[in-house]
């Protein structure tokens, strides 16, 4: 099943993906209490939003062998996360907008989500399997120059619509077993398997939840292997095997779209 939030009315609404619409609930499936169906909209022209607004936003650095051995970083004993913004969240189809006086690089990396679906704290591995709802996608957009001249994170990677995810949650999928691609208007960039990990989305959940407890609709960004840089113009894909594909054009800051 694919679960998603539209702008309906300039409301967000929950719904239920299919090949031609989206089906409108009452309600949140990561309630557990249960919905209707209200309506429907066109899949074509839906105003798509992050799939889930989450109470926290965990993310995961230097995950992929890859991308510690190109950063000349150390090889992490355990999983370890960090925290991102929600300011910077935004959806499928919607602009990343680069901040005018950003120079330098301007990279993006594809990064498989795990959408937490209950309350849990102490999880052992299985209940950590068992706690994540479903699966979808982001695309972690850092200033690389702002990343090096800050003591924090803080603008480098949550600036508004640095971190792009959707379109939707998939709830039936092995995420592991599937491949990332990120294309550039069209051209591959970048293509690895998404199970190449340090350490799994299951091996973080049971780390974070012997200090936090995380509830329903918690994020964990997972890493990704490599990066590609950006330029205002392009639209950058992501896309999951399994899962689903999330589209972004890039935008200066100021200039019209």
């Amino acid at each position: 099943m694919r679960y998603t939030r539209v702008s309906v009315g300039g409301r967000a609404v929950w719904g239920r993906v299919g090949e031609e619409e989206i089906e409108l609930l009452s309600g949140s499936p990561l309630e557990g209490v249960g919905f209707d169906v209200i309506g429907a909209v066109p899949r074509a022209g839906a105003r798509w939003l992050p799939p889930v607004l989450p109470p926290a936003f965990y993310a995961v650095g230097m995950n992929y062998p890859r991308h510690i051995a190109h950063a000349g970083a150390a090889t992490p004993k355990r999983p370890e996360v960090g925290y991102r913004a929600n300011n910077a969240l935004t959806g499928h189809l919607t602009p990343i907008v680069k901040p005018a006086e950003v120079e330098g690089r301007f990279e993006a990396e594809p990064e498989l989500v795990a959408v937490i679906g209950r309350t849990l704290r102490h999880a052992t591995r299985d209940e950590a399997r068992e706690a994540v709802f479903g699966w979808t996608i982001g695309n972690d957009i850092s200033a690389r120059t702002w990343q090096l001249q800050d003591r924090t994170f803080w603008r480098s990677k949550n600036s508004d619509t640095f971190k792009p995810m959707g379109p939707w949650i998939e709830t039936d999928v092995d995420a592991l077993a599937q491949t990332t691609t990120l294309r550039v208007n069209g051209e591959e960039r970048a293509r690895f398997p998404v199970g190449d990990m340090v350490f799994d989305p299951f091996d973080f959940i049971v780390e974070i939840t012997k200090h936090n407890t995380l509830f329903p609709g918690d994020v964990l960004w997972m890493g990704a292997e490599s990066t590609c840089r950006l330029e205002p113009g392009d639209t950058v894909d992501v896309e999951i095997s399994g899962i689903g594909v999330l589209s972004n054009p890039v935008h200066l800051e100021g200039k019209p779209s």
